[in-house]
């Protein structure tokens, strides 16, 4: 600006000191409706200059004044940002401890100058929800979501963690049906569905998201499955609880081949048809499981059957039986299906067997039964004491 002024100083100079040098300077007239001003040119000149030079020394105070203020409010927006830092970080220290009221006092102090402003406000809602207050957890998030612009998937999850811990299932619900539209992917997203689907009964929707669970890695195998188990569990009992029995068989009725042939599905079935004191289709259950594979949770089922066609049982035990052996479990389920059926002669012996294999308290009061029903009492009450003993022991 100085080389500005100059030069402005040097053009002015020379526009005065031409003319004063030739010996005529000349004359300027300026008219107005009240006023006539004459001057020379030199005179017009100097007032010009003279202009220009308190403009340039007007801008000059205005920058200098403009610039202290700006440094002033930068000094100031400085300390902010220190101390939010500071306190974010005695927040996370809070946070270890379990202090929740500290934790959000701490980061909403100074929130809007944090070098994470979005995350100060989260990590506080979480806090707000700790010390179970609704409203402010609410001015946490809208202030967030403002913050975060376009980004608001962070915002989101947080509200519905929120929602979940406080119980609000369905909100929750609705919201992880827009976030799993939004990142499907996700691992927070995928555990958070998980939580709402199996809190509001969406057994549907969770066995959809599993393959992207498992994609995710986020548990192993054995908790997979466990959660493919919980859910077709669930299926089950809706469709007992909208259609009976006949709704529970329909429902097994649609699903493919792979759910189906799934033994420990066909376990649960069984047990369901059992609850629902439809025991011919929980014996039909059980038999055809039996028929292509021995499992021991079926066999047990037989146990608690009530069935009037005990035949096909029989016969597949003593096919059981022959295959795998006289195991205690069927010998002793042999013994109790004939026992419901009057088979005294038949079960006391299966009984025997079972308690000779394995001595159990329970088929001891079993074959004590059948002495009794087969008139040896003395061997009835041997039975019983021995029992009786077991079951002290």
């Amino acid at each position: 600006m100085l080389r500005l002024l100059f030069l402005l100083l040097i053009l002015v100079a020379g526009i005065a000191l031409g003319p004063m040098l030739a010996g005529h300077q000349g004359s300027v007239l300026i008219q107005t409706d009240n006023y006539d001003i004459k001057m020379s040119v030199t005179g017009l000149a100097i007032l010009i200059a003279i202009l220009f030079i308190a403009l340039f020394c007007l801008e000059w105070v205005l920058r200098r004044v403009f610039h202290t203020s700006s440094r002033t409010k930068g000094w100031f927006i400085g300390r902010k940002s220190t101390r939010a830092r500071k306190q974010t970080r005695a927040a996370m220290l809070k946070l270890t401890e379990g202090d929740f009221n500290q934790v959000e006092k701490l980061l909403t102090r100074n929130a809007d100058h944090a070098e994470q402003p979005v995350v100060n406000y989260l990590l506080a809602a979480e806090a707000a929800q700790q010390n179970g207050d609704t409203k402010r957890i609410n001015d946490y998030l809208t202030r967030a979501a403002e913050l975060a612009d376009t980004d608001q998937l962070p915002v989101d999850i947080t509200r519905v963690r929120i929602q979940l811990a406080q119980g609000e299932f369905h909100a929750a619900r609705h919201g992880v049906d827009q976030l799993l539209n939004d990142a499907p992917r996700h691992p927070e997203v995928l555990r958070l569905a998980q939580q709402a689907y199996l809190k509001t009964g969406g057994y549907a929707s969770l066995l959809e998201i599993i393959p992207s669970i498992e994609k995710a890695k986020l548990y192993d195998e054995d908790t997979l499955e466990t959660l493919r188990l919980d859910a077709y569990i669930g299926l089950m009992n809706q469709a007992i609880s909208e259609g009976g029995s006949e709704g529970l068989k329909q429902w097994w009725k649609d699903q493919p081949r792979k759910v189906r042939n799934n033994r420990t599905l066909q376990v649960e079935l069984a047990s369901h048809f059992i609850d629902c004191d439809d025991n011919e289709q929980a014996q039909k259950i059980i038999l055809d499981g039996l028929k292509h594979q021995y499992d021991e949770k079926l066999v047990l089922l037989i146990q608690k059957l009530h069935t009037g066609n005990p035949e096909p049982l029989e016969k597949e035990l003593r096919m059981q039986i022959k295959e795998h052996g006289a195991t205690p479990l069927l010998n002793s389920t042999l013994g109790r299906l004939l026992i419901q059926h009057g088979e005294w002669q038949q079960a006391n012996q299966a009984l025997k067997q079972a308690i000779e294999q394995q001595p159990n308290a329970k088929d001891f009061a079993l074959l004590a039964d059948t002495f009794d029903k087969l008139n040896h009492p003395q061997e009835a009450a041997q039975m019983r004491r021995q029992g009786l003993a077991l079951t002290v022991k």
